[in-house]
This record gives structure tokens, sequence and C-alpha cells, in this order.
């Protein structure tokens, strides 16, 4: 798959592998997952759930393109991710794991001219015949210069410098094994941190952007609720974001992990989490796991 269908500089950070069109709005999509991974890491013989947020994520800018007619340099923005996964069908075996995915467009949003605005697709992640996750996304697109004006300040101008790194929370307290992929740094509260913001991380930051990218967020929700759970290692089995607004590099976020207080009957818990900055909201999520973690 060429790594500009899916917004990637890394050919290994590339996830699908093939595509096909069942009919105007259904897709067949092919995928690939390595036995590990730099930034993915297994999870107690399992798949990270966020490689199949990867995936998913993918999946749309894939279609944008090829299917839909969007121009390469067009810029995307993520409203939202979900995502749920069977851990079963989620182990590690002694090869790669091949994967079929099962891809239904819900809502189509073009304008006069038929140019594709905006996407909600719905995602069913086939190993083997065995369903090992289910995903959505919304997004919506636009041109260059339309983004230039939104962004105004904010775009990329070439002369971005790396941010200065605050420091990691310690990595088991959030559910990692590397100080280098932590993006929390504590701060003299419970159940709160910053957002460490890493723009030389190789996987989070594949390319120059000009905001936190949704993948960061999404990890950092996974990780606060690590932290909340008290988990050192954190399986997450479901996961919803929801991004409101853009998360500008370089100003503080406040990350807030709150646990829901109802048990569910096998015991999973969730846990919400919210990032502001200066105040305002900017993205929440939720995230589920078992008590094992």
């Amino acid at each position: 798959m060429p790594k500009e269908f899916v917004h990637r500089a890394a050919v290994a950070e590339v996830m699908l592998t093939n595509w096909e069109r069942k009919d105007d709005t259904r897709f067949r999509v092919a995928a690939q997952w390595p036995r590990s991974h730099s930034f993915f890491t297994p999870i107690d013989g399992h798949y990270d759930p966020l490689m199949a947020a990867e995936t998913i994520r993918q999946v749309g800018y894939l279609l944008a393109h090829a299917e839909f007619g969007v121009p390469f340099g067009h810029q995307f923005l993520l409203w939202d991710i979900e995502l749920a996964v069977h851990p079963e069908h989620l182990e590690v075996r002694q090869t790669p794991a091949s994967l079929d995915m099962e891809v239904t467009c819900t809502r189509i949003k073009r304008r006069g001219s038929g140019d594709l605005v905006g996407l909600r697709y719905e995602v069913a992640v086939l190993r083997d015949g065995h369903l090992a996750a289910t995903g959505g996304v919304s997004f919506t697109c636009t041109n260059s210069a339309a983004y230039q004006r939104v962004r105004g300040e904010h775009a990329l101008n070439g002369d971005q410098q790396p941010l200065p790194l605050t420091a990691p929370a310690a990595p088991q307290s959030v559910g990692r094994t590397s100080p280098v992929d932590v993006v929390l740094s504590p701060v003299a509260e419970p159940n709160r941190w910053r957002l460490r913001v890493d723009t030389r991380h190789p996987v989070l930051f594949d390319h120059p952007v000009d905001h936190v990218p949704g993948m960061l967020l999404i990890e950092a929700a996974r990780q606060a609720a690590a932290g909340a759970l008290g988990a050192t290692s954190l399986l997450p089995l479901a996961i919803t974001s929801d991004f409101k607004r853009y998360v500008e590099l370089g100003v503080p976020c406040v990350i807030d992990a709150a646990l829901v207080p109802v048990r569910q009957p096998d015991g999973r818990r969730t846990v919400l989490v919210t990032g502001h900055q200066e105040g305002v909201l900017c993205y929440s999520a939720s995230v589920t796991a078992s008590p094992q973690g």
C-alpha cells in the first residue's frame, strides 16, 4: 500500500495491504500486523488494541483518496474514533496477523460539486474468519488553502522546532515499559497529568503536523486509565474518543481521569478521560478494561 494513501512517511507504519470496492458504500480492506512493533508493543501476549485503532484510522484516508477522489495534500480532521476488541482473537502467534476488514460508509457528505467533505465509516476486523475488533471513525476534509485560513498562525511554516520535553510519569504507573513512550507528565494531584508531547517520537509524530495527533490523545487516554486503575499493564477492551477542537502544540494540556463508579457484571471498569487547554475542553474519551488490566 503506498504510504501516501494513509498519511504516513515511514513504510513500516503502513498497516494496510490491499482493498477492493464491493459497492458504493461497502469495501473490503486487507491489513497485516507485525509480531512486534516499536510503539504498539504486545500486551500480555496480545496485540495492542491501539494498533487496531491505527489500522481503522488508516482505512478512512485510503478510501478518501483511492475511492472518493480526495486529492493528496488535503487536510483531514478526525471527530471521533470508536473501538471494541475481542482479546481471544488478538493473540500474537508465530506469524504476522493477516486481517480482513469489512468497511461500511454510513454517512458520505459531499459539496454541490461532488467533492467529498466528510465521511463516517464502520469497520469489522476479521482474523481467520473470527471477529477480532470493531470500530468507527468520522472525519471531515478540506483543501490546503482553506485549512491554512482556519489554522492561521498555527499552520506549518517549515520552521517547526522540537518542543521542550516535560518529565515523563513513571512508565509502570501508566501501563508502559519505556519512558520514551510515556505521554503524560505528573502533577501534584491524583489522576491528573500534563500531556507530554514529544514531537521527535518516530511513531506518534511520523511526519510534521501543526497540532497534537489524535492517536497521541487516544494513547494519553489509555495511559490515564491505567494510572487511575493502578494497572502496570492495561489492555483496553473498548475506547471511544470525541475530539472537540485542535489540541495545540506548545500549550499545556491537562489530562484528567475519573473512574465510573458502576462496575459492570463481568468486573470491567470504565475510566472517563478529558483533556483541557486553557480551561477549554479539547477532547474526551472513555476506556474500558478488565480488572486484571
